[in-house]
């Protein structure tokens, strides 16, 4: 005899207005890009008529003036620059310090982990002003290095609270394991562990990487005199002040479309492994 199926369940009111929200959520976040990216092929004329109208033609030449007038080459290279050794950085360290708070006990061990929980919940911006004189006595303001360093400091916070929760929930057998074999804490540390936490990692370097691709406060602060060593951010607010009087909207939505393809890529490839790993996180 047959095993009957189960019923499925009746949607309920509340799943419907979810669904709701949520496609007006996503509307709200595509149409703007959307709008942006066709901005950048068309010329003033349509910018300032029908926002969703195709471009008349292909224009390519805001692209090129963007990318060459506009130096935005320049300021994605020194974005990429310095998000590629501040994620670094900032998982290195932030990966170290959340294992060994998860996984030791020792005196201090919790004051030190509420630090940097309550970093998470202090605003940067108050903070400018004491980090502006910090870096200017190190020697290094104006130059990417204490950007990198700031943004990594910036990112510890969040990066040791979500690791460390992760890393309390790895088997406690594994590292007796290796340590009966000889291996030594930071052999097991990153041979073992640190593989196994995979996920978490993936998870939180691409939220690093987003955070920092999109800081702005920062580097306007910490990166004033020359215009060369500017990232994207700055250069986005310089080139639309600059087509606010040049009226050359064209090649400021050509310039914050190469700003918005290169995250959206990012997120798009790893967007499995993010999901995975917060679920990863949330059931364990």
């Amino acid at each position: 005899m047959a095993t009957p199926r189960p019923a499925r369940p009746r949607p309920s009111v509340l799943g419907g207005l979810s669904h709701v929200a949520l496609f007006i959520w996503a509307l709200l976040i595509i149409l703007p890009l959307l709008w942006t990216f066709l901005a950048s092929f068309k010329n003033n004329t349509e910018i300032f008529g029908d926002a969703l109208q195709l471009p008349g033609q292909l224009r390519l030449d805001a692209w090129g003036r963007a990318w060459d007038k506009a130096h935005v080459g320049q300021y994605m290279f020194n974005t990429v620059i310095v998000v590629f050794f501040s994620t670094l950085g900032t998982m290195l360290f932030g990966s170290m310090a959340a294992y060994v708070l998860a996984r030791y006990q020792f005196f201090g061990n919790k004051v030190i982990y509420y630090f940097f929980v309550a970093g998470m919940a202090f605003p940067i911006f108050l903070a400018l002003g004491p980090l502006f004189f910090v870096v200017l006595q190190l020697g290094l303001l104006n130059s990417h290095l204490g950007l990198i360093l700031v943004y990594i400091a910036y990112s510890l916070p969040f990066t040791v609270f979500f690791l460390a929760a992760f890393f309390r929930t790895l088997p406690d057998t594994v590292a007796e394991a290796a340590s009966i074999d000889g291996a030594s804490h930071t052999r097991t540390f990153f041979q073992i562990m640190l593989p196994m936490a995979k996920p978490g990692l993936i998870s939180i370097t691409i939220f690093n990487v987003l955070g920092q691709w999109n800081q702005y406060l920062l580097p306007l602060v910490l990166l004033t005199d020359d215009k060369d060593k500017w990232v994207i951010t700055q250069g986005i607010a310089d080139i639309s002040t600059i087509a606010g009087y040049e009226a050359d909207w064209p090649s400021l939505f050509a310039a914050l479309s190469m700003a918005i393809l290169p995250v959206m890529i990012v997120y798009i490839i790893f967007q499995r492994q993010i999901q995975s790993g917060l679920g990863a996180g949330a059931l364990k």
